[in-house]
C-alpha cells in the first residue's frame, strides 16, 4: 500500500490529469532565459542614445521579470526537490547548504571582479573611481547577502543580487513549506493559498511602507520575495497533484502570455501582470516537454550567470562606450549599433563565466554535497 504522504490521491475531475515529471528544454526554460534578458534590457535601457522608457513605459517594468524569477525559483525547487524533502533523503540543513553553495560562490566571484575593476580604474584615474556607486560597506553587505534584509545601505556594486539575498532566506523555509503543502490533497487549494499570501503581503507593504509590494525598495526585498517564492512553491504542489489538465494548461500558458503582453502596452497594472505570469508558470510547468529544445536548455543553464554578471559587464562596457562617445564624434546610428551589440556581448560574457568560473566552482563543491542521495543541484534561482 503506498504511503499517503508520498503518493497523494488526485481528484478525478476532467480538468485534472496525471502529473508529468519535470523536464528540461521546455517552455519554462526558454522563458527563464528570456526573463533574464528582459532584466538586462531593463538595466541597459538608459545607456543608449535615448532612454527606452521615454519611448514606451513597458521598458521601465523590468521588475516584473524579477518577480517571474522569484516565482519560478520556488516552482522549480518544488518540482526538483519536493520528493526528496518528503522522503527525508534531503533534510532542511543539507537543502539550504546546497542552495547556498549554488549561488554564493558565483556571486562572490563576480564581486571580486568588481573589486578588480574598481581598483584598476582608481589606479588609472589617480583617484577613487565613482565613490557613490562603489562603497566598501555596501560591498561587505552584498558579499554577506544581507542587503535585502531591511538594513540601511547596500546600494551600488551588483545591486540586482538583492533577490539572491532574499532567496537565501526563502531557501531556509522551503522544506517546511513543502511539508505543510504535502498535507493538502486538493490541487486548487495551494495556488489559492499562495495568491492569498501575496495579497496579504501587499496589504502589509502598503500599511508599513506606503507602497505596493512591487514598488518596495530593494533594502526590504525580502518582503517582496517571500510571497512570490512561496506562490511558486504552491504552484509546484498543484502540478504535482495533477492540476490542471494539459488542455487547460495550454489555455493558461498562452492566455497568460497574451494578457501579459497586452498589459505591458497599458498603464501599470502590476498585480494583474503578476497574475498573468502565474498562469504562464502554472500552464507551462504542467505541460510535458514532448520536444526538448537544446537551445532553451542551454539558455536556462546560463540564465543565472547572465543575471549575476550583466551589471559587471555593463560597468566595463558602458564606461568604454561613453568615454569613446565623449572624446570622438560617433554618428547616432553607430551609437545605436554599439547599444544593440551590448546584448550578444553580455550573453557571451555570461556564457564564459558559466563555463570557466561558475561550473568549475560547482564541480569542486559537488563531492561535499552528495550525501545523502542527491536531488538535482544545477537549479539556479
Amino acid at each position: 500500500m503506498p504511503d499517503p504522504t508520498t503518493a497523494p490521491r488526485r481528484p478525478a475531475a476532467s480538468w485534472f490529469g496525471p502529473a508529468s515529471a519535470p523536464g528540461r528544454g521546455g517552455a519554462l526554460d526558454l522563458l527563464r532565459f528570456l526573463a533574464s534578458m528582459l532584466i538586462v534590457l531593463f538595466h541597459f535601457g538608459a545607456e543608449g542614445p535615448l532612454k527606452l522608457w521615454w519611448m514606451n513605459d513597458a521598458f521601465a517594468r523590468g521588475y516584473l521579470a524579477t518577480d517571474f524569477f522569484l516565482m519560478l525559483s520556488g516552482y522549480v525547487l518544488g518540482r526538483a526537490y519536493g520528493p526528496a524533502i518528503i522522503s527525508g533523503r534531503v533534510g532542511p540543513g543539507l537543502f539550504w547548504l546546497r542552495r547556498a553553495a549554488r549561488i554564493w560562490p558565483g556571486h562572490l566571484a563576480v564581486l571580486a571582479g568588481f573589486v578588480i575593476f574598481v581598483l584598476v580604474m582608481t589606479v588609472l584615474f589617480g583617484r577613487p573611481y565613482n565613490p557613490p556607486q562603489f562603497q566598501w560597506k555596501a560591498l561587505a553587505m552584498q558579499a554577506a547577502l544581507v542587503h535585502a534584509w531591511g538594513l540601511p545601505g547596500g546600494d551600488g556594486w551588483n545591486l540586482p543580487t538583492w533577490s539572491l539575498s532574499a532567496l537565501i532566506v526563502c531557501y531556509a523555509g522551503f522544506p517546511w513549506l513543502w511539508r505543510a503543502l504535502n498535507w493538502i490533497k486538493f490541487a486548487i487549494i495551494p495556488p489559492v493559498l499562495g495568491l492569498g499570501l501575496l495579497a496579504g503581503f501587499d496589504v502589509l507593504a502598503r500599511a508599513w511602507f506606503d507602497h505596493p509590494i512591487y514598488d518596495l525598495a530593494f533594502q526590504v526585498g525580502l518582503i517582496r520575495a517571500i510571497p512570490l517564492f512561496s506562490l511558486g512553491v504552491c504552484l509546484a504542489r498543484a502540478v504535482e497533484l495533477g492540476w490542471p489538465s494539459e488542455v487547460f494548461a495550454r489555455l493558461l500558458f498562452w492566455g497568460g502570455m497574451v494578457v501579459f503582453v497586452v498589459l505591458l502596452g497599458l498603464p501599470r497594472h502590476d498585480m494583474l501582470a503578476t497574475l498573468a505570469l502565474v498562469a504562464v508558470i502554472l500552464g507551462g510547468g504542467r505541460l510535458p516537454v514532448k520536444h526538448s529544445s537544446r537551445l532553451a536548455e542551454q539558455g536556462a543553464k546560463i540564465s543565472f550567470a547572465l543575471f549575476v554578471t550583466h551589471i559587471l559587464f555593463g560597468a566595463i562596457y558602458w564606461m568604454l562606450v561613453h568615454n569613446l562617445i565623449f572624446h570622438v564624434k560617433v554618428p547616432l546610428e553607430q551609437q545605436w549599433a554599439m547599444w544593440v551589440a551590448s546584448f550578444p556581448l553580455t550573453i557571451a560574457f555570461g556564457w564564459a563565466f558559466h563555463v570557466y568560473v561558475d561550473q568549475p566552482l560547482q564541480n569542486r563543491l559537488a563531492p561535499y554535497l552528495r550525501r545523502p542521495a542527491a536531488a538535482p543541484t544545477d537549479v539556479a534561482p
